[in-house]
């Protein structure tokens, strides 16, 4: 069975990401409030984003991954922008703030291979 993984931008901006098999019925039950919680709450909400799957299970496992991404990094797969995917993968504990090593990283000198 087929499956789907989306992204909603609800009234509030915040997004919601979630998975079916039926998308197009999804959708219009997140608008008629028969949705998630999050999303009842922050009604209209517009499907911005979504992956199609051979295997709802598949779907349901990308959901939960999007889901512990943050803002920037589901916008960066939004837009396909791939690199960006990859530097707002750094865990910020580890390497910071990823927009502040964009701007140290240009001053960062590099030191010689060895030989």
């Amino acid at each position: 069975m087929k499956g789907w993984m989306y992204i909603l931008e609800c009234s509030d901006e915040s997004y919601y990401v979630g998975s079916t098999n039926d998308l197009e019925l999804r959708i219009i039950q997140h608008q008629s409030g028969e949705g998630a919680n999050h999303t009842k709450k922050r009604l209209p909400v517009k499907l911005i984003y979504f992956e199609e799957y051979h295997r709802v299970d598949k779907a349901f496992y990308r959901e939960k991954q999007v889901q512990g991404w943050s803002r920037k990094k589901k916008e960066a797969l939004m837009k396909g922008e791939i690199g960006n995917l990859i530097r707002f993968s750094k865990n910020y504990t580890e390497y910071g703030d990823p927009d502040i090593i964009k701007v140290v990283s240009n001053f960062i000198l590099k030191t010689p291979p060895k030989s």
